[in-house]
């Protein structure tokens, strides 16, 4: 008698593959230009290749220490002191993961017990929900309206219960490119002061800022660093997404319950790629610094190409992201019309509905300009025919 072997109850039973793999698997799949996934087309820094073979060679292959190695846990510390005039304790209050992704789910683990509350601002990214999912919690959604994507505080007062244990941000903000400054880090606290809850803010994009006034940090705001966890991603900052090094960095209290996730997780990261970042934050400080200008040369390069298009361009103030209203060239909702880009038009993009709970009611797509200019270039010239 043959007997089937058992079906587990899925934990996630209505997610399936992210759109991210879905719109990259089809555009390798019919030739497109691939502006969907947010991965660079180019290398990161020569140094820092050469370091990571420099300390593999040295023999640098073994675990490293469960919070990070020392001086790269060191160079972080200096880091946000000289970008955020901030002091972090590099024993206590910095952790390295295995990239932002582990630290977002290893703090959100940690934080949120069945039944919690979490609040986040959609469009959001995706990786938030499951892991609030997985944790027992239950996610509430306060919708961001185009085109500046601005919080309704209001909404979100009205969304706080006794229930509610932690709210998830994101600046610069991914898909919709705006960016927060202190006057909201301001009207968050005023609306969360009186009540113990976290923070979670999602900062990948520190460095590719091209607002007015910078990025503003949840590290500089004194209140809310108290109960604040702050995510950072190396591949975002060096143009190496797939070494996948992240850190966090929290108050003792909070990073202490951090650790106890991650040891777990992953218990440690890399180590030669740790060792070689250290010695890239001391040898080149200033690349950080510079990241603004070098992206927003590549975004002007597209807004420009794009000039002559029917979408309407959308404002960016930060990530390497650009969105297109294409409400004047189709009124298919935006999955499809994602679909037929790719697969008509030959450039893949992201459709913004994928990133929101509620109905999206806007013809808004997401396109990445972490590209050389030639394959913006020709991306744009397809998109121009439309």
């Amino acid at each position: 008698m043959t007997r089937s072997a058992p079906v587990p109850e899925s934990k996630l039973p209505a997610l399936g593959t992210t759109i991210f793999t879905t719109m990259s698997a089809l555009a390798q799949q019919v030739g497109a230009i691939n502006l969907s996934q947010g991965f660079p087309d180019f290398s990161g820094p020569d140094y820092l290749q050469q370091r990571l073979a420099h300390h593999v060679e040295q023999g640098a292959n073994q675990y490293a220490p469960m919070s990070g190695t020392p001086a790269l846990r060191e160079a972080i510390s200096a880091k946000i002191a000289r970008c955020y005039e901030c002091q972090v304790d590099k024993e206590t209050e910095v952790t390295v993961t295995a990239g932002a992704t582990e630290a977002l789910f290893a703090s959100i683990t940690a934080l949120v017990r069945p039944g919690d509350e979490v609040i986040c601002f959609d469009p959001s990214y995706d990786s938030y929900a499951p892991a609030v999912q997985l944790a027992g919690g239950i996610m509430k959604h306060i919708p961001l309206t185009p085109p500046d994507f601005t919080p309704n505080w209001s909404s979100f007062s009205a969304a706080i219960s006794d229930k509610t244990r932690l709210v998830i941000i994101n600046t610069p903000h991914n898909p919709t490119a705006s960016v927060w400054q202190k006057e909201e880090f301001d009207a968050l606290w005023s609306a969360i002061a009186e009540r113990p809850i976290f923070v979670l803010s999602d900062e990948v994009y520190e460095h590719i800022c091209f607002a007015q006034h910078g990025h503003y940090s949840l590290l500089q705001h004194a209140s809310l660093r108290e109960r604040g966890i702050v995510v950072s991603s190396f591949g975002k900052t060096y143009h190496m997404t797939g070494w996948k090094v992240g850190y966090c960095v929290a108050p003792p209290h909070l990073s202490l319950e951090i650790r106890k996730i991650h040891q777990y997780l992953t218990f440690s990261v890399h180590t030669p790629t740790q060792l070689a970042l250290a010695d890239m934050l001391n040898h080149a400080p200033e690349h950080d610094q510079n990241l603004p200008s070098f992206y927003q040369q590549r975004r002007d390069f597209l807004i420009n190409a794009l000039q002559e298009s029917r979408f309407t361009l959308l404002p960016c103030e930060g990530t390497y992201f650009l969105l297109l209203d294409y409400s004047a060239i189709s009124q298919m909702n935006d999955v499809d019309f994602c679909l037929y880009l790719t697969k008509e038009v030959g450039v893949a993009a992201i459709p913004l509905s994928v990133f929101c709970k509620e109905a999206f009611p806007h013809r808004l797509i997401r396109i990445c300009f972490a590209k050389e200019e030639a394959t913006l270039q020709a991306a744009a010239e397809k998109l121009c025919q439309l």
